[in-house]
């Protein structure tokens, strides 16, 4: 094969942001880059010049150099961790064209297509190997993949075998499309000898991936390097903020301003001062040449720039960040949402957005998999017009089934699943009398699908399934006597009624997400050629032979009792083909399945053609299973005011249904309004009909906005009653339109419940970013599959159910956990207490350093403006990094307010974290006017109990070092009196870390004012004696008290006024009893989903060329009885099928249900 290696990249790769040379000066650059470390920065170069700073250098250096190094550490431990431990020094060698040799457990250095391979020998005998193999299997450890896939090289290299000779002497072009991230498709083509093979995705193995049971494999490399699939996916995350931190945002440019101006006024004061009064002092202060008021005044700026710096400490962002990262282990650590079953912790993805969790006001989910089990189970069907799965009394009546309930007998089959379970056994006794259309029903699902069989030991099967659905209908024929047995790529083996018959596979049209059906093309023993289909049952319905009218009636009958139970269903159809046309067609299929370019539309117009004039077979009704503790954890959501949408693929009859389950669509809804037009004009109108009923003459309004002005909130507006909105995939594609999104909107947000069903994953990204520009709302989306993963990147934050679907959406989360149930707790217990903490944090530290700062504004008057310090310098530096650093952080990570128990009965405690009541603007400005308050205190009261003083002893103690002591002794109390007032709940932790702080102060003030200090370094410790001389006296312990009282006297005022005269939702006394609602049974006419894969399938793969049989070694296995949630009621019931070959749980673990309580009002916080 012809290589060109000027136009490909090298293969090799950096994982890795920074290495031994680079990391210094990039990560400073980085840390720069923030306007805070910048700022500090700054002043730490005008401290160093004389003219202008009255502070040592030091004073700035520790703290930044201990910011900045905490944060590479950090900066160095994140990316040693996300090193891609697949990378290797002898892969950076391997070029595009190379072939290259891979064996087992060997990671694929490229991206390989695969030419040959050869599997692991069978310890079976009867499955043993007799021709060169060219199937291999592979995992996707990068993707977390772990569940095996099949690969298959072409028939023209796979017949190679291990001939090096033939390898060497081949000589062939690939044509492919250029290097993509899309890991699902591949479009390429093999020429060879004058004949062309198409390529596709299940030729090719991915970079990252690893070969298993495989002996060996030859792969040409296509791409490498970046250019590799895996690294093209590989992009930048957007950076996702809280909106406590674009609040901090915008405080902080406030408070540079604030801080510009206060230096700008005590400059003038300087100014006026030099004028007036500079002139008296000149004969011991003398003035240096070319120095005059005006540029005293300028230089005087900037001094107070770096004096008055405090009120941005540099410490607040690496505080915050310590905080986060403590909330962040609670979550990883917490017992209660660990699922044991599949032993998968709680994990938080990342540290920056816990106190969002505080604040969700939507929750986008999905429904497959994230509000059901995603385990398929067969409950009933549909054949020929006769219903099958019902138990029937001997007075034809229904009865409930339950674990007492006879199950059928397998005794007679075999090779039957011994633990899939049926009830009705009508339709056992129609399969022994061999009715044809009960045979031709269970025989199109034995061939129909994707499904691979694997074979250990004679007779034991093991089934590995792209869907749950396929491996639940290939099941529930297996036990019907129609086992799938095996398969190669040209044929398919079905044992039927205990006699083994092989049907030629000529043809797979494999199922996609805009076909929504699948179908196979098969020649039987006797030579009939046959086309099988299954598909969702409005897409079967429109490619129905006329003749099929009456039993399409009967069937959508059966239909719509199956959705009245919550079931998904499936239409079967087939048709006889003629041999010639088939001939005809496979040409035009061969050429359509080679093209490079729209070799997708060309094939679905040669399927489309192929697949009409059907005759209907019937139905399958498939049950998905609701997860424990869903309907529970939706309710208290719901009293907690969060409104949750849900956003599924699968039909609206199905949704619909689900969302009865989970009690998020309920009887006594006073209206609940469908969407489903197919044209502009009829949205819009069913629309302002929604908005009609909902609020009777309300206007509609459209919001016009110029180039570059800012777009309009919509606010919440108050509902009489509650409503419900369904709306499918075509309204909403309308509904989304620039001139349609705003009416949409504001009837979605005025109903309780909102349920988007056949959405596309764009869709699904667009609803949330559609919610985000408009309403000034938090938003949170939660998903188990590849399809959710635009949409949990477009929401504020991002959960991943690591379910059946695999690990993508995890991936591409900020939280992971393996339940929906764990939603209530990770919002209502962890997501308030990180927010209730971060903005009690907040709001205590910027009251300690605006007071700390403030102190200096009012010394500036008495000591001529001249940017004198009113602290020691060595309590400057070490005020927020010692003495009172551990204490904020002991209450910003053990505070509670309340319990979680208490959290979960009172979810109306949420509220007020969605309306940003802890922290705000509002709040910020209290905060202020309440430093202003104290620091007036902190340095009027010593200051007066000072002036004109002496000791007992007759001897001066007003002094500046006495005065110094005297307020920031003062200041360090009054600090923590306000935190004990602050904390609700007081630990040990926060014990030690408050009176060893006190401790901390004095024992290092008494250290840095001993005589052994100044005859160290005189210079840096000239206040010689003044702690025990000062300390001792009493007078100064009264002032110290007194000014204490003063501080936090207004402050326990206030909220005892509070708490009198405006109780907040804490201050609330105990709720009203529950009510238990009354259990009501539901009969509907709508029709559930369609039971279908909603991935490419294997069809391709399967059809391509020879397979060869070999049993894979896989986990335990994956049909297991499971027990029934409640909010269905259906009459069947049978095995659930995990894709995983995971054993499912027996016996789901027992929810306990939380108690739901109702508060009469719901009045909002005040601080």
């Amino acid at each position: 094969i012809e290589r060109y290696e000027k136009v490909y990249t090298t293969n090799a790769i950096k994982t890795s942001k920074y290495n031994v040379f680079t990391f210094l000066p990039l990560n400073l650059f980085e840390q720069f880059q923030r306007i805070a470390n910048a700022y500090f920065l700054i002043l730490l170069l005008l401290q160093l010049i004389p003219a202008i700073s009255s502070l040592s250098w030091f004073t700035t250096v520790v703290p930044l150099v201990l910011v900045l190094s905490v944060t590479a550490a950090k900066d160095a431990t994140d990316d040693i961790v996300s090193i891609n431990m697949l990378q290797s020094e002898r892969w950076m060698n391997v070029q595009v064209g190379d072939i290259i040799k891979l064996e087992n457990n060997q990671f694929v250095t490229g991206f390989l297509l695969l030419m040959f391979s050869r599997l692991l020998s069978s310890p079976h005998p009867l499955l043993s190997f007799s021709s060169p193999p060219s199937f291999l299997y592979s995992s996707t450890p990068p993707l977390r993949e772990t569940n095996l896939k099949v690969k298959q090289a072409l028939t023209v290299t796979g017949d190679m075998g291990d001939n090096i000779q033939k390898l060497a002497a081949f000589n062939g072009e690939v044509r492919c499309e250029p290097p993509n991230n899309r890991l699902d498709r591949f479009t390429g083509t093999l020429n060879n000898a004058g004949q062309k093979y198409s390529l596709d995705n299940n030729r090719i193995l991915l970079r990252g991936c690893t070969l298993r049971n495989t002996d060996w494999c030859f792969g040409l490399v296509l791409f490498g390097g970046p250019e590799t699939k895996l690294m093209k996916n590989c992009g930048k995350t957007t950076f996702k903020r809280t909106s406590v931190d674009r609040l901090m945002n915008v405080l902080v440019l406030c408070i540079f301003g604030f801080l510009a101006v206060m230096c700008t006024i005590l400059a003038i004061g300087n100014r006026i001062w030099e004028q007036r009064w500079g002139s008296d002092f000149t004969a011991f202060l003398p003035r240096e040449d070319g120095v005059n008021a005006s540029f005293s005044a300028f230089l005087t700026f900037w001094s107070y720039i770096i004096i008055l710096n405090t009120v941005v400490p540099i410490s607040l962002y690496v505080s915050m960040e310590v905080i986060r990262l403590g909330n962040s282990f609670y979550i990883d650590w917490d017992r209660n949402m660990y699922h044991a079953h599949s032993d998968t912790p709680a994990e938080a993805r990342t540290t920056t957005l816990n106190e969002e969790l505080g604040q969700i006001k939507y929750i986008f989910s999905d429904k497959t998999g994230t509000l059901t089990q995603n385990i398929m189970t067969f409950n009933k069907c549909s054949i020929n017009g006769k219903s099958y799965g019902d138990v029937i009394d001997y007075n034809g009546q229904r009865l409930e089934i339950n674990e007492n309930t006879e199950t059928v007998d397998w005794s007679f089959n075999p090779l039957a699943d011994q633990r899939f379970s049926f009830h009705d056994h009508s339709l056992v006794e129609a399969v022994k009398l061999e009715s044809p259309e009960v045979h031709t029903f269970f025989r199109l699902l034995s061939l129909c699908h994707t499904v691979m069989a694997e074979e250990k030991r004679e007779g034991e099967l093991l089934y590995q399934a792209q869907s749950p659905d396929e491996g639940a209908l290939v099941t529930a024929a297996r036990n019907f006597g129609f086992v799938f047995r095996s398969r190669t790529p040209e044929s398919v083996t079905v044992v039927e009624m205990g006699k083994q018959r092989c049907y030629d596979l000529l043809a797979i049209l494999d199922f996609n997400n805009v076909r929504k059906r699948m179908s196979v093309i098969v020649r039987s023993p006797e030579g009939k050629l046959c086309l099988y289909c299954k598909g969702a049952d409005t897409i079967i319905y429109e490619r129905l032979h006329q003749s099929c009218s009456k039993l399409m009636d009967i069937t959508t009958e059966h239909l719509n009792e199956y959705a009245g139970e919550g079931l998904r269903t499936l239409a079967l159809a087939c048709k006889d083909l003629d041999e010639k046309y088939f001939k005809e067609w496979q040409q035009r299929h061969h050429v359509a399945s080679t093209a490079l370019e729209d070799r997708e539309q060309k094939l679905d117009l040669l399927y489309e053609e192929i697949e009409k004039d059907l005759m209907l077979l019937g139905a399958t009704a498939i049950e998905d299973k609701l997860q424990d503790g869903v309907p529970q954890t939706i309710e208290q959501l719901s009293q907690a005011d969060i409104k949750i949408w849900v956003l599924t693929g699968d039909k609206q009859e199905t949704a619909e249904n689900i969302g009865y389950s989970c009690n998020m669509l309920r009887e006594e809804m006073n209206d609940i309004f469908i969407v489903s037009a197919n044209n502009t004009d009829d949205v819009r109108q069913e629309l302002r009909n929604a908005l009609n009923a909902i609020k009777p003459g309300a206007e509609v309004f459209t919001p016009v906005t110029s180039l570059g002005s800012k777009v309009k909130v919509i606010k919440d507006e108050e509902v009489d009653g509650e409503f419900g909105l369904v709306i499918n995939g075509h309204s909403l594609a309308y509904a989304l339109d620039g001139s349609m999104e705003l009416l949409f909107l504001r009837v979605a947000c005025l109903c309780k419940t909102v349920i988007c069903c056949r959405v596309t994953p764009l869709q699904k990204a667009q609803v949330v970013e559609l919610v985000k520009k408009y309403k000034q709302a938090v938003t949170l989306a939660i998903g188990d599959g590849a399809n959710d993963v635009s949409m949990i990147k477009a929401a504020h934050i991002g959960v991943g159910i690591s379910g059946q679907e695999g690990m993508q959406a995890v991936l591409s989360s900020d939280y992971s956990f393996a339940q929906f149930r764990y939603l209530e707790r990770l919002l209502l217990v962890h997501g308030r207490w990180s927010y209730l903490r971060m903005c009690k944090f907040l709001s205590y530290f910027f009251y300690k350093n605006f007071t700390f700062t403030f102190v200096h504004l009012w010394y500036a008057f008495f000591c001529g403006f001249s940017a004198q310090t009113v602290y020691d310098e060595w309590f400057i530096t070490l005020y927020n990094l010692v003495y009172t650093a551990l204490p904020v952080l002991g209450m910003s990570l053990f505070d509670q307010d309340v319990n979680d128990m208490w959290s979960f009965q009172h979810p109306k405690l949420y509220v007020p974290g969605q309306l940003n009541q802890y922290f705000s603007k509002t709040a910020f400005f209290k905060c202020a006017l309440h430093s202003v308050y104290s620091s007036v205190v902190l340095f009027f009261i010593p200051y007066a109990a000072m002036y004109d003083t002496v000791r007992s002893d007759g001897k001066d103690i007003a002094d500046y070092q006495s005065f110094a002591l005297l307020t920031q002794t003062c200041l360090v109390f009054t600090v923590c009196i306000q935190l004990g007032l602050d904390m609700s709940y007081w630990t040990a932790v926060n014990q030690l870390f408050v009176w060893g702080s006190l401790t901390m102060y004095f024992a290092v003030t008494f250290a840095m004012y001993s005589n052994g200090m100044y005859l160290a370094a005189p210079a840096s410790f000239p206040f010689i004696g003044t702690a025990r001389n000062s300390l001792n006296q009493p007078n100064v312990w009264l002032t110290i008290l007194l000014t204490s009282i003063l501080c936090v006297l207004p402050v326990v005022a206030y909220r005892f006024l509070l708490i009198q005269l405006r109780p907040t939702i804490n201050n609330k006394a105990a709720p009203l009893p529950p009510k238990r609602r009354a259990k009501i049974r539901r009969s509907s006419t709508r029709r559930s989903g369609y039971a279908f894969s909603h991935a490419q399938g294997y069809g391709d793969l399967v059809t391509s060329t020879r397979f060869l049989r070999r049993p894979a070694i896989v986990p335990s296995s994956g049909f297991t009885l499971l027990g029934r949630t409640t909010g269905f009621s259906p009459m069947g019931r049978s095995a659930g099928y995990s894709p995983t070959g995971h054993a499912q749980n027996n016996r789901p673990r027992d929810v306990e249900a939380t108690s739901l309580q109702m508060y009469s009002t719901a009045q909002t916080l005040g601080l």
